[in-house]
């Protein structure tokens, strides 16, 4: 029989010797210190436990975890199969002779690309594309650097309520429809609207801006300023937001003026904000505001005002050749995914991400 003093101190170094986690095995073997293998271990009747997935938790957990968010995101993902997916099956009339009042999808034949080739065949489809083409352009060039220019001036303000109410003003005309928008212009633009007036009454010849084929592109360029700049605005504004305030006063300390400031700090905080607009602008070259042109195409012609959209419309659908109009949807669409993809690679090249990052 040991004596007591001896049997604490060998607890006391059993307390403080550090647990092997193979000694806990179900063999019941353990390795000491020296590294020889020592038997007599008490065996765990645990379960050895699953290596995690590699996000940290399997599918189950996490959908057993999500699923209110699962549950709220049900009806939007119904809606987005029901009006945007499920209808992309209606394109196969443009492989069709398709009759809409007697055969039907089903019973009309396949031509295979015979629509395709009445497409390109066209000479009015590339005019009606080129036009198209020439007003993105303008709208590009002459649009899409205005939002910027109102958010970078109204982040100078300092007074917090005035920011506010000119953001309010600017952004108001979004939710005008485009009727009230062409009215507004018409009242102001054209041959009798207030401007043509104050000339006459000044003993000037007036003018109508509305009815200028040359100056329509123009024309709805301004209409698109006015009523979408103030969106464009919000998206800026937020990108401003973030930008650190100790980089202004840095470079206020090290002698910046406002101008260097902004075109060494503000404007390359906005660089990844503006090339993704700028990637999605691309991408929706061919996708002009329908109603707007729908509205003004009688009073200067469709030879200034037709677009690819308004020329679908009329020749294909209002005419009931519904195979022509959905090929040249198609041909639309895959333009669309080739200008995004095109302006996403030199999004790459300038050291932007774009709309997906490079792998």
């Amino acid at each position: 029989m040991k004596p007591r003093a001896t049997v604490a101190t060998e607890r006391d170094r059993a307390a403080d010797r550090p647990t092997d986690p193979i000694g806990d095995s179900d063999s019941g073997d353990s390795t000491g210190r020296d590294g020889r293998a020592s038997s007599g271990g008490r065996t765990s009747k645990r379960p050895a436990k699953t290596p995690p997935a590699a996000g940290g938790t399997t599918w189950r957990l996490r959908l057993r975890r999500d699923r209110t968010l699962v549950l709220m995101t049900l009806p939007a993902i119904a809606l987005l199969l029901i009006f945007n997916y499920i209808p992309l099956l209606g394109n196969i009339v443009a492989f069709q002779d398709y009759d809409v009042y007697d055969l039907g999808i089903t019973g009309s034949p396949f031509v295979g690309f015979d629509n395709f080739a009445r497409i390109f065949e066209d000479y009015r489809f590339w005019q009606v594309l080129i036009n198209t083409l020439v007003i993105f352009l303008t709208q590009l060039i002459l649009f899409f650097p205005i939002p910027i220019a109102i958010a970078l001036l109204l982040n100078t303000i300092m007074s917090a309520r005035v920011r506010a109410w000119v953001q309010a003003v600017v952004y108001l005309p979004h939710f005008f429809s485009w009727v009230l928008v062409v009215t507004v212009f018409q009242q102001m633009f054209g041959g009798a609207g207030l401007v043509a007036q104050w000339l006459r009454e000044h003993g000037h010849e007036g003018f109508d801006l509305m009815t200028s084929a040359s100056f329509f592109k123009f024309l709805v360029t301004a209409q698109a300023v006015w009523k979408d700049a103030g969106w464009g605005v919000i998206v800026f504004l937020a990108a401003l937001a973030a930008v650190n305030t100790d980089l202004y006063e840095a470079a206020a300390v090290d002698g910046a003026g406002r101008w260097r400031r902004m075109w060494h700090v503000t404007l390359p905080a906005l660089r990844p904000v503006i090339a993704l607009l700028l990637v999605l602008r691309v991408g929706s070259a061919l996708n002009l505001d329908f109603e707007q042109i729908l509205l003004q195409r009688d009073q200067v012609g469709p030879g200034a005002s037709e677009i690819l959209d308004t020329y679908i419309w009329w020749t294909g659908i209002k005419t009931g050749d519904f195979g022509y109009a959905a090929a040249a949807g198609i041909f639309k669409g895959l333009f669309s995914v080739a200008m995004v993809l095109g302006a996403n690679k030199v999004a790459h090249m300038l050291g932007e991400q774009g709309v997906y990052s490079k792998k």
